[in-house]
């Protein structure tokens, strides 16, 4: 078996860089550009691959809201031609297809409502996905933080180095996902991918947090003695719209494949040791 990783340089194409090794190639986008259909259709015609996994997005959530166009390629049409000319493909998603107004976790089936351009474009890229591929497994995932890249782990660590007190927002609930653990349960979904139809799946890591609860344990965890002091959204303004609860219900891919996910705290804590 031969596979594909897309966004190989990122968080979660690090993560799966490290171990699937040999049995993948990886392409980010100075090596391939994944909007671009003839450099896309040219690069299948001379590879072969059992599955792609596209871990590239755009990812600046304020920026998008001003920069729809590229945001879009990226997330849309990039997705979309990968799906197309790679037939097989797990394609990493998110929760701000949601709008976060739930009070449940949210299943695969429950009605999206994105509120951001971020959202609208990864809801597309799912669609369009769904559209091309002759089998698809998207991943739909939350908060996503490791030891590579930029993140919210490491700018906590960053700043609360500098600084004796900092506001970090409460009324925003979600689910912290080590990007460790996504990548061991796509490698775990790999094998069954030649048996995949067009699936949409949730995984992030168990628990809940708010923004508030996960910079504190970033504090405690890395011992940096900055005060973490809660504050409203409404104190934060931002230009993009963020779902202020977005839980994940992760039943159908534990189910499914007898997946058994971490507690965010015990993903935090084995990033944490990777990152010292």
């Amino acid at each position: 078996m031969k596979y594909l990783v897309v966004g190989s340089n990122g968080q979660l194409g690090c993560e799966l860089k490290a171990r699937l090794s040999s049995e993948a190639d990886y392409k980010d986008h100075t090596s391939l550009d994944i909007t671009n259909e003839t450099a896309v259709e040219k690069f299948f015609k001379e590879n072969r691959y059992d599955t792609v996994i596209n871990c590239a997005a755009y990812t600046a959530v304020d920026k998008a809201e001003d920069d729809k166009e590229a945001a879009d390629r990226v997330n849309r049409v990039g997705p979309a031609l990968l799906a197309k000319y790679g037939r097989n493909i797990i394609h990493i998603s998110t929760d701000y297809v949601f709008d976060g107004t739930a009070h449940t976790p949210y299943r695969e089936t429950d009605p999206t409502n994105p509120q951001s351009v971020y959202g609208c474009t990864k809801l597309a890229g799912e669609k369009a996905v769904l559209q091309e591929a002759q089998s698809a497994a998207i991943i739909r995932t939350s908060w996503q933080y490791s030891a590579h890249g930029n993140n919210f782990l490491k700018m906590m660590r960053w700043v609360g180095a500098e600084r004796e007190n900092l506001g970090v927002i409460f009324d925003q609930i979600g689910t912290p996902t080590y990007a460790g653990d996504l990548a061991d349960a796509i490698v775990f979904i790999l094998p069954h991918m030649k048996n995949m139809k067009k699936e949409i799946y949730h995984f992030s890591n168990e628990g809940i947090a708010s923004w508030y609860d996960f910079a504190v344990a970033i504090m405690a965890l890395s011992n940096i003695k900055c005060i973490i002091e809660p504050i409203e959204t409404r104190q934060y303004v931002t230009r993009a719209t963020r779902p202020p609860y977005s839980v994940l219900n992760k039943s159908k891919i534990k189910d499914e494949f007898g997946i058994s996910i971490p507690h965010w705290m015990d993903g935090l804590k084995r990033c944490i040791i990777h990152i010292a």
